[in-house]
């Protein structure tokens, strides 16, 4: 059977720092004290240092950027579509940053067959999937997918189906891009839970190179862990004034449960070394360190990419798997995670090749 590998994986943020001030502004933004305050201190705590966007609320803005206090306004939060309109503009240069830094030789491009994109924060056609073609000179034939609107854990889904076109067709190789600008979607709210998503996500786009490979990260085996009658903890839906966002206060406690129930399948052998999580928080990566008995040590990288990029989505996973690429030994098995709507734990068993 054919051995399928992520080859390679590639990362880029926008140039803005913006967790100090986005924070500042979101907070000073609130009306009541307490509330405040309260933010405040869950600022403090959220394991986070550094955000990007393209957005810039701190400081004179440079060419090339958006300034946020015109876009975020005592005038009126902009509607969806002028934010549509931003993400329009942007996406394509950080998905151009992402594709230059892969560094595809020419012999590489020409072996790409499929080209799959990942997002749930913009939308427009002809989208990412022309742009990335356009920019690397792919076959214009070249078959595009995009997964869209399926929150932090759509990365898993898009290596899930890389990997069955893949065994497919082993002569081709596939091109993975996950994109994000969450920045975009702040509203206007008093609501705490809305605000405290608002202080976690950042912008990234992660880009990867799929194929029939003897080196690279191994993909074994996929799994969806549903957790019941948890709909309504996790919705992302498309508002007038940008895409709204109800992320509930229970989800660490219903994932820790689950993640408990289903540890030993995860890790039947107790032999899983590397622990690629979904950075959801820092409350998120608490739960699943509780729920499947981790060492500290294992959840290291996913806490340093929360810490120095925040939530970026579907983004995420991949820059947690890039940083363990980087110093994983052949033979090491491990183990994918990223937690969206459904309640949903979408996992992903691989090796190290």
């Amino acid at each position: 059977m054919t051995q399928v590998c992520i080859s390679r994986i590639a990362t880029a943020t926008p140039p803005h720092d913006v967790h100090e001030s986005f924070a500042a502004y979101v907070i000073g933004s609130v009306k009541n004290d307490r509330t405040r305050a309260l933010l405040r201190h869950m600022a403090q705590r959220s394991g986070i240092d550094h955000r990007f966007s393209f957005v810039k609320v701190d400081g004179e803005t440079a060419t090339g950027s958006v300034d946020g206090h015109t876009l975020f306004g005592s005038a009126g939060f902009p509607a969806t579509r002028e934010r549509m309109e931003i993400f329009e503009l942007f996406a394509p240069r950080l998905l151009r940053c992402a594709l230059d830094k892969l560094a595809l030789s020419e012999d590489e491009r020409k072996d790409i067959g499929h080209v799959i994109v990942t997002c749930c924060t913009g939308l427009y056609a002809p989208g990412l999937d022309f742009a990335a073609v356009e920019h690397l000179q792919l076959d214009p034939g070249t078959e595009r997918t995009m997964v869209g609107f399926m929150g932090c854990y759509a990365a898993i889904n898009g290596l899930k189906l890389a990997r069955h076109i893949v065994r497919s067709q082993p002569e081709r190789s596939v091109l993975m891009i996950n994109l994000e600008l969450c920045s975009l979607h702040l509203q206007e709210t008093e609501e705490i839970e809305k605000i405290l998503s608002f202080l976690l996500f950042g912008d990234g786009c992660a880009a990867s190179l799929i194929r029939a490979d003897s080196h690279g990260i191994a993909l074994d085996r996929f799994r969806a862990i549903e957790v019941p009658n948890t709909r309504d903890l996790i919705r992302w839906r498309i508002g007038d004034a940008g895409f709204d966002m109800e992320l509930s206060s229970k989800v660490p406690g219903e994932l820790r449960k689950a993640l408990r129930e289903y540890a030993s399948d995860l890790n039947p052998n107790g032999d899983i070394e590397l622990w690629a999580v979904h950075p959801g928080g820092r409350s998120i990566l608490d739960a699943v360190g509780a729920g499947l008995e981790l060492e500290p040590e294992k959840l290291a990288v996913s806490r340093s990419i929360l810490k120095n990029f925040g939530n970026m989505s579907s983004a995420t996973v991949m820059f947690v798997m890039e940083q363990l690429m980087r110093t994983a030994t052949p033979g090491q098995r491990g183990c994918g995670i990223s937690f969206g709507p459904g309640l949903t734990a979408e996992t992903m068993s691989f090796h190290v090749a």
